[in-house]
């Protein structure tokens, strides 16, 4: 057992006493309820003005939210925040969706990766400067990375800062792509290279000159946020405009993305939830062959299917939440913190990137059967559904491509193991343990998240004595360990909900938490054992039966009734129009 850091899941028992929604206080729900009706009630009539690029609309908006205390819920109060938690951050995040979409965009890289780079690098002064404007909404942000050349490399950018004679400035040249909120940003988050070498970010606002923005690119999805680019035509920045220091920007860079990372998370489930309650009052109100197509098995298989794959997201995204708070909600972000924050943000970096892939696929999954069951009308643009089919894609791509961070995941591990902050275990470590004792209900799937880790390890182990020296060419194989990776920290978090649920509610009461968590566990498992397979047939050679031998064990009981589980959680989220958890 490894004590609990960033990777530990992967070595330990379930958690017993990971963070869980159902956990949340009445201050933290009653935050998410004016939220939510912020969302929907100032937000979303305002989705077709915003796609029209009505930027005044939005800017009035984020003053709104700035009004109710949701742009600062993380803040210190000495910049006008509200001085709150992560978790109580994720409960706020989960509601935005219900705007629609384009203003949720916004609002998360106002709130993310743009004011996370300037709380937690940025000198007392300069957080002074900007900080209590952004909070209010009266000033927006604006993260601008990427260049035409430079996407997943971010250290490959080509925009230059040159020092000026006397030091007190630099000038910036070079053009950043895509930058959402750039239309009518008032500050930006900019990366250059410092004498064409040292990587650095810099805070840079509108108005000087050399600053300007093109036209708002034609996207597929989010036609109702701005994203344009920023070109920088020698712009003198001040020197104290530096933000963190001079050649140390992938600090900045690096750590404002896993937290980016980390904010899709609740943004996606948000969706998902807000998706799935739309399928399933459509479902229920659409009438074919004399009867609801809610009433279908086949309909309802597909409403079973999102909300159990919401079930595990959430419980992925609120245990994340409160692991991120353990390791960096210690420092004050009203200090120099800059040499702290990129290993207090790191520290989960992995798990950041498992949230990423684990929200935007099951974002993707839950909105492409939602149109699904909407059938033609789902394909037309005055439904809901619609414009969240396109909103969710670009999901996978930003913050990281899905492609980059299944990368990711396991080199963060190799690098943890390699300097011995993490130990490096053999697949025979992983023992089964008699679990007749929890009478929980889950004792297979406690068994399954053994053998899981066994078989990652045997993965790792086969490619480490193979493949070690050309580790990095292995992509096929480092992205199934990444898969591996998201099963068992999502089986684990699941696990660790449902129990919690029987524990605090009975297991009359809780009996919905145990459908949700043993159907997601048993598809998770499957998915795990096929990518494993790959990997094991590719890497393994005289061993190959002995460790074929290790797929058998997680076929799963044969006594699990998928399709009947799945059954009772159709009734619940048709009865309940939607999510039946909802709070």
């Amino acid at each position: 057992m490894v004590a609990q850091q960033g990777g530990s899941f992967l070595y330990g028992e379930a958690v017993a006493d990971s963070f869980v929604p159902e956990s949340l206080d009445d201050e933290q729900r009653e935050m998410a309820r004016v939220t939510r009706d912020f969302a929907q009630r100032s937000a979303r009539p305002q989705i077709e003005a915003l796609e029209h690029h009505d930027w005044a609309a939005s800017r009035r908006l984020m003053q709104q939210a700035g009004q109710l205390g949701l742009l600062g819920v993380e803040m210190p109060d000495a910049y006008g925040g509200l001085g709150l938690d992560r978790i109580t951050g994720t409960a706020i995040a989960q509601e935005m969706p219900w705007s629609g979409g384009s203003f949720n965009l916004s609002y998360s890289v106002h709130t993310g990766i743009g004011m996370v780079a300037l709380a937690y690098f940025g000198t007392p002064a300069q957080k002074e400067r900007y900080l209590p404007r952004l909070v209010a909404g009266e000033h927006v942000v604006a993260y601008a990375l990427t260049e035409a050349g430079s996407g997943s490399d971010a250290l490959a950018a080509r925009t230059t800062a040159r020092r000026s004679p006397d030091g007190t400035a630099y000038q910036l040249s070079g053009a950043k792509q895509w930058i959402t909120n750039g239309g009518f940003a008032d500050l930006y988050v900019v990366y250059a290279k410092v004498d064409g070498e040292q990587f650095t970010a810099f805070l840079v606002e509108r108005g000087l000159p050399g600053l300007s923005t093109g036209r708002e690119e034609r996207k597929m999805g989010y036609d109702g946020s701005s994203t344009v680019e920023v070109v920088l035509d020698e712009v003198s920045v001040p020197a104290a405009n530096v933000l963190h220091q001079v050649g140390k920007g992938h600090h900045v860079a690096f750590n404002a993305l896993n937290i980016g990372r980390f904010k899709l998370g609740p943004s996606c489930l948000g969706s998902s939830i807000v998706q799935l309650g739309n399928a399933a009052r459509y479902a229920n109100e659409r009438q074919q062959f004399g009867r609801p197509i809610a009433s279908f098995p086949l309909i309802g298989r597909k409403l079973a299917d999102m909300a159990t794959k919401i079930y595990g997201l959430e419980a992925v995204v609120y245990r994340l939440a409160a692991l991120i708070d353990g390791a960096s909600g210690h420092l004050d972000l009203t200090a120099d913190i800059s040499a702290q924050a990129p290993n207090a943000l790191a520290e989960y970096a992995m798990e950041c990137s498992i949230l990423k892939v684990l929200a935007t696929e099951t974002l993707d999954f839950v909105v492409d059967e939602a149109v699904q069951i909407h059938g033609g009308y789902g394909y037309m643009r005055e439904f809901d559904v619609e414009r969240a089919y396109r909103d969710s894609r670009v999901n996978r791509i930003f913050e990281g491509t899905n492609e980059i961070n299944r990368l990711l995941i396991p080199n963060t591990l190799f690098r943890k193991t390699s300097r011995g902050i993490l130990p490096l275990p053999g697949a025979d470590e992983f023992v089964l343990t008699a679990t007749n004792g929890i009478a929980d209900g889950l004792g297979h799937e406690r068994q399954t998240l053994t053998e899981a880790r066994a078989l990652f390890w045997l993965v790792a182990g086969l490619l480490q004595s193979g493949r070690a020296g050309a580790r990095d060419e292995e992509q096929e194989v480092l992205a199934i360990l990444g898969d591996l990776a998201i099963a068992i920290f999502t089986i684990e978090s699941t696990i660790a909900r449902a129990a919690q649920a029987q524990a605090k509610q009975g297991a009359a009461a809780a009996a919905l938490h145990l459908d949700l968590a043993r159907a997601c566990i048993w598809d998770l498992t499957g998915w795990l054992v096929g990518r494993a397979r790959e990997a094991v047939a590719y890497l393994a050679t005289a061993d190959v039966a002995d460790a074929f031998a290790r797929l058998t064990t997680l076929n799963g009981p044969a006594s699990f009734d998928r399709i009947g589980t799945g059954r009772r959680i159709a009734a619940r989220v048709t009865a309940a129009g939607g999510w039946p958890l909802l709070r």
